[in-house]
């Protein structure tokens, strides 16, 4: 007995001691990945900005640098992401740097919405207005990234490379027929013709006013999207188009060349060649400069006293709580923004297709009382509809891209009834109740008529006040906004149109339209929530951040959507200002 707990208790403290080594050296991996991605980088002469166009495009960066490892311990290629907000900011560094000769668009496959997309592609158009070059190469040139890249004075393909060009496809997953097999019957209360969140849950296809809805907005996007080529390309529209419909991913490359869609065909060895030749001191070699290092150069923006804030709202609202706008969360920091006297003016940033109506009230009232003190520009990104847009239209002046999705003023609620599935699970429930509705709204049964009229007016009376805040916000009737509500989405280039947004343009521009309403000549610019640091990411979702970069690695990033989608499902009960909530762009 005694050898037994000699060899116990020298194997338990054999654990400790090594599980003691394996944290140190965690921690020392660690801290040697983190202090050195903080490490300034100054740009010597005869620079090229390396972008590599590939991974996640999303709103903000965030500080994860130990991805790649994860990659190497768990097995899996990464999916990396990049913040548009670097992006845009690198651009800006490289335009005024004057060591940066010129950009390399080096295409990978990177995913992300039109609008998202566009403001890359205007802050490249602003960057050759300072008569630098940029060159573009890809093996394979996604459609997005072709679209992109199209800005580049010259662009390259691989000889055995490919070109995606076929047009935009516009996809929603149904899955009325797979809660059927469960036994789910999803029970929908909703106002408006065009608010067709709830499609997926009660049909099997499209109503025709959703299919008139994203046939409008598909043919919008891609309109903008062929103009912007052709003027870049010198290929006119219908050429475009004639293109697209011979599918031009699998022609022969060759073709890429006669229809001027590249400038020559060639391997990325070949590259440098290329760029050299561009450049003012050709003799010397190539000093690429890769994004991350762009992350860290030295600026040569000066600060200033005064501040324009820019408020990050992204993601579906109280759909999740750990991602996505939180709205007690976010609540909080734009009452920070008020109270703080350095900040004159505020960008609100809107990326969201919605969520709760309830959390987007908090959020517009929250706006509201912020615009009282102080200027509030509105700048949509990808998506600002359905709450998206709910939290928006208090503004003083909106923004949108001409393929932002915004609108979908609408209203809905969803009670899912699981009778079927206890039947074939073999769960049945007794009770008593004092009142006669005190069992109510349950999931274990089917509305009764006065339930779902219960239902009905509060949702009715959500949706003339989501009416009412938006014809108080753009000073318009109600009528006026009903006539272009019923949930329908519209494209940022339509919105315009009806007087949904003041302006088209990116964020910049919403920087440039609130420092004219403040006044304001000299600024800095101070972002709200502040990013995360690297340690604090680390501690607080390391488990999660795991679990989803094996999945997307596994699944692909769209593909991803579709899983969280079904995984928020829980969220679903309640009412939503919600816009059509898996739509796909090819």
């Amino acid at each position: 007995m005694k050898q037994f707990f000699k060899y116990t208790l020298a194997t338990i403290v054999g654990i400790i001691i090594a599980s003691l080594l394996m944290f140190f050296i965690f921690m020392g991996v660690v801290g040697a990945i983190a202090s050195s991605s903080e490490k300034s980088v100054k740009i010597k002469p005869n620079s090229v900005y390396e972008l590599e166009l590939k991974g996640e495009l999303v709103e903000r960066s965030k500080d994860d640098p130990f991805s790649s490892l994860l990659g190497d311990v768990y097995g899996f290629s990464a999916t990396k992401t990049i913040g548009l907000d670097d992006m845009l900011s690198n651009i800006q560094k490289a335009k005024s740097d004057p060591n940066i000769e010129g950009i390399y668009l080096k295409n990978g496959t990177l995913t992300g919405g039109y609008a998202s997309f566009k403001e890359v592609r205007d802050a490249l158009l602003d960057f050759k207005s300072s008569g630098k070059f940029i060159v573009a190469y890809a093996d394979t040139y996604t459609q997005k990234c072709y679209y992109l890249s199209s800005v580049a004075d010259k662009m390259f393909v691989n000889p055995q490379g490919m070109i995606e060009f076929q047009g935009i496809a516009a996809t929603t997953m149904f899955f009325k027929n797979t809660f059927e097999k469960l036994g789910i019957d999803m029970q929908v209360v909703k106002v408006g013709t065009y608010k067709s969140a709830v499609e997926p849950y009660i049909q099997t296809k499209m109503s025709d006013a959703n299919r008139e809805q994203m046939n409008v907005f598909t043919q919008s996007i891609w309109k903008n999207t062929l103009n912007e080529i052709s003027a870049s390309r010198g290929v006119s529209v219908d050429s475009l188009n004639g293109y697209a419909d011979e599918m031009m991913t699998f022609q022969a490359t060759e073709k890429y060349l006669t229809y001027n869609m590249v400038d020559s065909l060639t391997y990325e060895s070949g590259m440098e060649e290329v760029i050299k030749k561009l450049l003012s001191k050709n003799d010397e070699k190539v000093r690429f400069v890769s994004h991350s290092q762009m992350n860290n150069a030295i600026s040569s923006e000066k600060t200033h006293k005064n501040k324009i804030a820019i408020i990050y709202g992204v993601g579906g609202i109280d759909m999740s709580e750990s991602d996505g706008i939180v709205s007690s969360t976010l609540v909080k920091e734009i009452n920070k923004v008020k109270e703080d006297k350095m900040v004159k003016a505020v960008v609100f940033r809107v990326n969201s297709g919605g969520g709760s109506a309830y959390g987007s009230e908090q959020i517009w009232n929250a706006i509201g009382e912020l615009k009282k003190e102080k200027p509030v520009v509105v700048s949509m990104g990808d998506y600002a509809a359905s709450g998206g847009y709910y939290i928006s239209c208090i503004a003083d002046s909106i923004l949108a891209q001409p393929n932002t999705l915004t609108g979908s003023i609408g209203i809905f609620g969803t009670i899912p009834n699981v009778a079927g599935l206890n039947a074939k699970i073999g769960l049945t429930y007794d009770g008593v109740k004092t009142n006669k509705l005190s069992d109510a709204i349950t999931i274990n049964r089917a509305f009764s008529p006065e339930e779902r009229n219960l239902m009905q007016g509060y949702v009715d009376r959500g949706y003339e006040l989501f009416v009412k805040r938006c014809a108080d916000g753009r000073n318009k009737s109600t009528d006026d906004i009903k006539a272009i509500a019923e949930g329908r989405v519209w494209t940022g280039e339509d919105a315009l149109k009806l007087g949904l947004v003041d302006k088209l343009g990116g964020i910049n521009d919403a920087v440039k339209v609130v420092a004219q309403l403040a006044d304001l000549q000299d600024y800095s610019i101070k972002t709200f929530p502040q990013k995360e640091s690297f340690f604090s990411s680390l501690m607080k979702d390391f488990e999660t951040s795991i679990v989803t970069k094996i999945l997307k690695s596994k699944i692909g990033a769209e593909t991803y959507q579709i899983f969280e989608h079904i995984d928020n499902l829980h969220h679903f009960n309640g009412v939503h200002a919600l816009m059509p909530y898996l739509i796909t762009l090819n």
